[in-house]
């Protein structure tokens, strides 16, 4: 097995893990991660974006099946993991949360992004070759 497809299913469960928390056990989950009590109302919004996590986690699967047809799917995930380390960035840097909550999700992301971009750039080039 190729780094880049290990590396597929490695985010691939991660995003199931957090689809499954969010969707069934969202009041835990944000207590567990030391986070502010939410309210009842705001599981709706958890649980779409638990869809979203759950989706792209069976797609990691499926581009590690042929990372070289699905690539832009990769890049999809190289994208939504700028976004969550510019947001993690953005209210670490302001004190909305501390680094004691943010520090693991942009550490994971940090290493995501450049897993997979250094990892794509090998199956970019069995296309051209």
């Amino acid at each position: 097995m190729t780094y880049f497809k290990a590396l597929c299913y490695f985010i691939g469960v991660v995003q199931l893990v957090l689809g499954a928390l969010y969707l069934f056990a969202p009041q835990f989950f944000v207590a567990w991660q030391g986070l502010s009590e939410i309210g009842q109302d705001i599981n709706y919004p958890l649980a779409m974006l638990a869809g979203r996590f759950l989706v792209y986690g069976v797609g990691m699967f499926v581009i590690a099946s042929d990372p070289v047809r699905y690539r832009i799917w990769a890049d999809g995930m190289i994208a939504i993991q700028m976004i969550d380390l510019a947001a993690g960035l953005f209210y670490t840097g302001t004190g909305v949360v501390s680094i004691e909550h943010s520090g693991i999700a942009m550490f994971n992301a940090t290493l995501f992004i450049i897993g997979l971009s250094l990892l794509r750039r090998g199956v970019a080039r069995r296309v051209t070759a």
